[in-house]
């Protein structure tokens, strides 16, 4: 079993959480580097969220 396999695992059924901690994060990192890599952090957002099953929609940009 590989390690996303047991987070997989342990997000089910909390996958609406899973997506908050995405988005949380993804903030973090924009912050941190001031946006320069928002295309990327974007990206990676929406590829954990496929990952993990949330079917939570990114929230809107400001």
């Amino acid at each position: 079993m590989t390690v996303m396999d047991k987070l997989k695992q342990m997000l089910k059924g909390h996958e609406d959480k899973a997506g908050q901690g995405i988005d949380k994060a993804g903030d973090f990192v924009d912050g941190k580097t001031q946006g320069k890599y928002s295309g990327q952090v974007d990206t990676a957002q929406d590829k954990l969220r496929d990952q993990f099953g949330s079917d939570q929609q990114e929230p809107p940009q400001r």
